[in-house]
């Protein structure tokens, strides 16, 4: 059996990530800057980023990124890998909190555009 052609694609490494939060009660949305093996907080999760890759030929395309979100207490809320352009595809699944990934970060600044 073979595997899906997405999951076949080839990857570059990104250094971190740009990712965006939700707080579903206040409706504040917060821009994410994580490099890889480091974490953030958002209100009362923390998200830690294993990596980011991204096609080798277009790194202000499509990111996947490996996300392990956690409630400040330590119970796991999420992990697994998140895909920008299909965040509904691993979806974190949390009351108060979302969060999706943007794009990744690339050692060649060419990751330099705004969050959108």
């Amino acid at each position: 059996m073979s595997l899906p052609a997405v999951a076949q694609q080839a990857t570059t490494r990104g250094t971190g990530a740009y990712l965006r939060g939700l707080d579903k009660i206040t409706g504040a949305v917060t821009d994410i800057e994580v490099n890889n093996g480091e974490y953030a907080t958002l209100g009362r999760v923390t998200i830690a980023l294993g990596e980011c890759r991204y096609p080798p030929n277009d790194p202000s395309g499509e990111a996947y990124a490996f996300l392990s979100v956690a409630e400040n207490d330590g119970t796991a809320v999420f992990q697994g890998w998140m895909v920008a352009s299909s965040p509904a595809l691993n979806p974190m699944d949390h009351p108060r909190y979302d969060v999706w990934v943007l794009r990744c970060k690339t050692a060649s600044g060419s990751d330099s555009k705004s969050a959108e």
